[in-house]
This record gives C-alpha cells, sequence and structure tokens, in this order.
C-alpha cells in the first residue's frame, strides 16, 4: 500500500548499510555504499513526498508513461538510483487523486499530465525541487569517486546500467501499466510473455 505524504517525513534518505551520510538542513542523504562501487541504489531512497515533487516537475516538462519517470529519475543521478515501479506507480496514482496529475490510456499504457493544480504546487515548491535533484546528482558523483573505473566504463546516459536489467524495469513498469487492463488486453500480454519465455528457454 502506497504511504501517505504524512506519514513519511524529510527528503533523501538511505539505509543504515550506507556511509558516508550528510546532513543538509536537517535532511539526510546517504553517499555510495561502501565497498559497492558501480551499484545502483534500489531500495527506498526518496521520501513519500520528495518522489511526488520529482515525478510533478518531471511532468512539468512534458507528459510521460511510468516508465519513463523511472528512467528520467535514474538520468538525474547519472544511473545510480532507479526508483522502483512499485514505488512511481503508486506515487503517480495518489498524485491523479489529489488532481495534481491527470491520467489517460494511451493504447496499453497510461499517460499522465501536470494538471494546473500541480503546475502550482510545483511553483510552490521549485526550491525544494531544485534541492532534490541537485542532491540525487550528488549521489551519481559519490559513486563515480567510490569507483571511477566502474563510472567511466559504463554508458554515458546511464553509468552502471546494464542492458538485461534495464530490459526487466522496462518490463516490470509495463505490466504495471496492464495490470488495469481489460480482460482481451491482458489475454493479449499473456500470450506475449509465454512466447517469450519459451524462446527465452529454447536459448
Amino acid at each position: 500500500m502506497y504511504n501517505h505524504p504524512r506519514t513519511q517525513r524529510g527528503g533523501l534518505r538511505a539505509s543504515g548499510r550506507h556511509h558516508g551520510h550528510a546532513h543538509h538542513g536537517g535532511r539526510r542523504f546517504g553517499g555510495p555504499p561502501h565497498g559497492r562501487g558501480g551499484g545502483r541504489f534500489r531500495h527506498r531512497l526518496l521520501a513519500a513526498t520528495d518522489l511526488q515533487l520529482v515525478i510533478l516537475a518531471l511532468l512539468e516538462e512534458k507528459p510521460r508513461h511510468g516508465y519513463e519517470i523511472i528512467k528520467a529519475v535514474e538520468d538525474h543521478s547519472s544511473g545510480y538510483y532507479s526508483p522502483s515501479a512499485g514505488m512511481v506507480y503508486p506515487a503517480l496514482t495518489y498524485l491523479a487523486e489529489i488532481g495534481h496529475a491527470s491520467v489517460e490510456a494511451d493504447g496499453a499504457k497510461k499517460l499522465y499530465t501536470l494538471t494546473d493544480a500541480g503546475r502550482a504546487h510545483v511553483a510552490q515548491n521549485r526550491e525544494r525541487i531544485t534541492a532534490i535533484l541537485n542532491e540525487l546528482a550528488a549521489i551519481g558523483r559519490r559513486f563515480a569517486a567510490v569507483d571511477p573505473a566502474a563510472a567511466s566504463a559504463a554508458p554515458p546516459s546511464a553509468a552502471g546500467s546494464d542492458p538485461l536489467a534495464e530490459a526487466f524495469r522496462d518490463l516490470k513498469a509495463a505490466l504495471f501499466d496492464a495490470a488495469q487492463s481489460d480482460p482481451a488486453e491482458r489475454a493479449r500480454i499473456i500470450t506475449i510473455l509465454q512466447r517469450a519465455i519459451a524462446e527465452i528457454r529454447a536459448g
């Protein structure tokens, strides 16, 4: 279940397993994991309210699908932090429920657009959004400092990325989009997945 914004306060945060925590205006955000250069954060790094602000800022740039939002957040950290679909899609649902975003069907996917109320909320929180995006960028720089070799070997658009992991992430995002499809569309997706599974196993 998605956590209501009132249940999570504060900004960027990382688990206690990570070292090098810094404090910025009372907010915690974690440095690169000790001895794990080249990896990517997969746990909840952004507080719920901060993730919502980032999503709204991305929608201000242009309407986006859920998986495009995941990729955009990842790009802001040079590929070192990727929010899960299980975080982004419930956040999008909540933003649509409170009127900060609208959603429309785009084939089998859902396209999210910023509303006037969402635009006003972004304007009111511009300074906060800038600080969050700056900290995401700082995460990428910290990882690069821990393992420069891994950073230089990674694709420029997503340091530390792996094509198979990217495809798996996009598949999960697409399945989240399709979760509320009509029975006919769900049957079509199941057929595609079954065919893909058979081809993968056939080698």
